[in-house]
C-alpha cells in the first residue's frame, strides 16, 4: 500500500475510530494494521491524532558548527589579519597550534578538532552574520570606468604563470579615520614574481 493510500485509509477511519465503543475500535484497529502493516501502538498513536498533529517534524539544524566554534574560528581569524576563508583554512593546521603554544588560544579537543576540518564555505557560512555588522572602512578610491575592460585584474587564485612585471597594488590613505581635507597617499606596487616593493 502506497503512502498516499494509507494517509486516505487514516483520514476515512480516524474520526469513526474516535467515535467508536471500546469493542469496536479494537476491531477498526485491527483491520487498519493489517491494511498498512504499521506497528499497533503506532497505529493507535496516528488514529488517536487529530489532522494537524501529524504534519513532518521540522528538520534539526546541523549543530557540529555550534557558538563555540564560531567564536574559536573569529579569535583565528582576527589573529591572521581577517584574511579571506581560502587563504585561511589551509593554513588553520599551522596557525590553531602556534596559537595554542604560545597561550594565545585555549580549545577543548572536540571544538578544535571541528575547527580544524572546516571547509572555507563553512567558514563564510559562519562568518556571514559577522560580515554584516562589519562597516566598510574608509576608501578614498572610486571606481574608474575609462580603464575598467582595459586592465586585467587577476584574484591570488589565477597567479599560475608569475613573471616579472606582474604586480600587486595597493593604495593606502593616511588620513587617520577622516577623508575630509588635504590628505597623504602611498601608493605601494610589489612585484608578484621578485617581491620587489616600490612606493
Amino acid at each position: 500500500m502506497s503512502l498516499t493510500a494509507r494517509k486516505e485509509m487514516l483520514n476515512s477511519l480516524r474520526q469513526k475510530y474516535q467515535d467508536s465503543s471500546w469493542a469496536n475500535k479494537g476491531k477498526i484497529l485491527d483491520g487498519f494494521v493489517v491494511a498498512t502493516g504499521y506497528e499497533r501502538k503506532y497505529a493507535i498513536g496516528l488514529l488517536n491524532s487529530t489532522e494537524d498533529s501529524i504534519k513532518p517534524k521540522p528538520r534539526q539544524a546541523n549543530l557540529k558548527y555550534d557558538e563555540q566554534v564560531r567564536q574559536a574560528l573569529l579569535s583565528v581569524r582576527y589573529a591572521a589579519n581577517q584574511i579571506c576563508s581560502k587563504r585561511l583554512v589551509p593554513f588553520l593546521s599551522e596557525l590553531v597550534p602556534a596559537m595554542e603554544r604560545h597561550g594565545h588560544l585555549r580549545l577543548p579537543a572536540d571544538v578544535r578538532a571541528r575547527l580544524l576540518s572546516m571547509s572555507s564555505v563553512t567558514v563564510d557560512r559562519l562568518l556571514k552574520p559577522e560580515r554584516k555588522e562589519i562597516k566598510l572602512g574608509t576608501s578614498t578610491t572610486c571606481s574608474g570606468n575609462l580603464l575598467k575592460h582595459k586592465i586585467q585584474v587577476r584574484t591570488f587564485a589565477d597567479w599560475d604563470d608569475v613573471i616579472p612585471g606582474f604586480l600587486e597594488a595597493e593604495l593606502v590613505a593616511h588620513c587617520g579615520g577622516n577623508t575630509q581635507g588635504t590628505l597623504l597617499n602611498t601608493l605601494v606596487l610589489v612585484d608578484t614574481d621578485t617581491t620587489k616593493k616600490r612606493e
